[in-house]
C-alpha cells in the first residue's frame, strides 16, 4: 500500500532493529522502502539490505555533507550503479547550511561531486536523489546545465529524479516540476511549525509527488522525537490526504504509483529476482 522512499536502514539505531522493524511496516501496511546510500564506504550494507530483502532496494551516492569520505569517481559509480536491485544515483546535491567561516565558493568540492553524480544518473539513465540545503540556486542552476536542459545536444537522456525531503520554497518547488521532477515529503511536513512547507504541499500535483520518512531521522507528529522508522511514513501520507482532501488510500496508491514510474528499475527487478 504504501512506499517509503527514502530511509537509511543501515545506520546503526535501525539495523540493529531490522526484524522489528520489517514486522513494523508489514503491520502498517508499508510494502517497499528504499535505502538511501551516502557513502561508498556504506554501499556494501545498502545493498546488502536490497539483495537479502524482497521489499528493499538500493541507491548509490555520497551526500552532500560528508567530507573525509572516499569521494566517487563517475567509474565508482557506474560500476555500483549496475549492478542488480540498485535504482537510483544519491543522494547528492548542494548543502550550504553549515558553512562556518567557510564561502560558498570554498564548497566547489561539493559542486564537481553533484556534477559527477548527474553525469552518472545521465548515462545510466536512472534518477537523482537530490538533497539541497541553504542551495537551492546553485543546485538548479547546477542541474540545469549538467543535467542537459540547457542546449546539450548529446546522446545522453535528459537527469530525472525527486528532490527529496523537501522543505524549499514554492518557487524552488515550481523550478523543480518544470524539470520533470518529483518532490518527496518527509515528516517535518507534520510539525506544527512547517505551514510553509504544507502550502508547497498543496501546490504539488499529486502525480508528482512522493512521501518518505528519511529515517531514522525527523519522525512525523505522533512520533517527534522517536527514531523515525518506514513504519511511520502513512503519517506523512495521512497530512498530505488532510492538505488535498482525499482518502489517505488515495494518496498511498498515488505516490507508489509515482516511485514505480521514477524508479522503473523496480518493477524490472521485482519481474527478475
Amino acid at each position: 500500500m504504501f512506499t517509503d522512499s527514502h530511509c537509511h536502514l543501515n545506520f546503526p539505531e535501525l539495523k540493529s532493529q531490522l526484524p522489528e522493524i520489517l514486522s513494523a511496516m508489514a503491520q502498517a501496511h508499508v510494502d517497499r522502502a528504499l535505502c538511501i546510500c551516502t557513502t561508498l564506504e556504506e554501499f556494501e550494507d545498502v545493498h546488502t539490505l536490497a539483495r537479502e530483502h524482497t521489499n528493499l532496494w538500493s541507491t548509490v551516492g555520497v551526500h552532500p555533507d560528508n567530507e573525509g569520505v572516499q569521494e566517487p569517481t563517475l567509474e565508482d559509480l557506474l560500476e555500483r550503479a549496475a549492478r542488480q536491485r540498485v535504482v537510483g544515483i544519491g543522494e547528492t546535491g548542494l548543502d550550504y547550511y553549515r558553512l562556518g567561516e567557510r564561502t560558498v565558493a570554498d564548497m566547489a568540492w561539493q559542486r564537481t561531486r553533484y556534477r559527477t553524480h548527474i553525469r552518472a544518473a545521465r548515462m545510466t539513465d536512472l534518477p537523482l536523489v537530490i538533497h539541497t540545503r541553504s542551495a537551492s540556486d546553485d543546485t538548479l542552476a547546477i542541474l540545469r546545465e549538467a543535467g542537459g536542459f540547457e542546449g546539450d545536444a548529446g546522446s545522453l537522456p535528459l537527469a530525472r529524479g525527486v528532490f527529496h525531503c523537501f522543505t524549499e520554497t514554492t518557487e524552488v518547488a515550481r523550478a523543480a516540476l518544470d524539470l520533470g521532477f518529483y518532490i518527496s515529503f518527509s515528516g517535518i511536513l507534520t510539525f506544527r511549525s512547517a505551514s510553509d512547507i504544507r502550502e508547497v504541499a498543496a501546490f504539488v500535483p499529486l502525480d508528482r509527488m512522493l512521501i518518505e520518512t528519511d529515517s531514522p531521522y525527523l519522525a512525523p507528529v505522533p512520533h517527534r522525537g522517536k527514531t523515525n522508522s518506514p513504519a511511520f511514513v502513512p503519517w506523512v501520507a495521512q497530512q498530505i490526504a488532510e492538505i488535498k482532501g482525499v482518502d489517505v488510500a488515495d494518496i498511498a496508491h498515488t505516490t507508489s504509483g509515482n516511485f514505480d514510474r521514477l524508479f522503473d528499475r523496480v518493477l524490472s527487478s521485482t519481474q527478475t529476482s
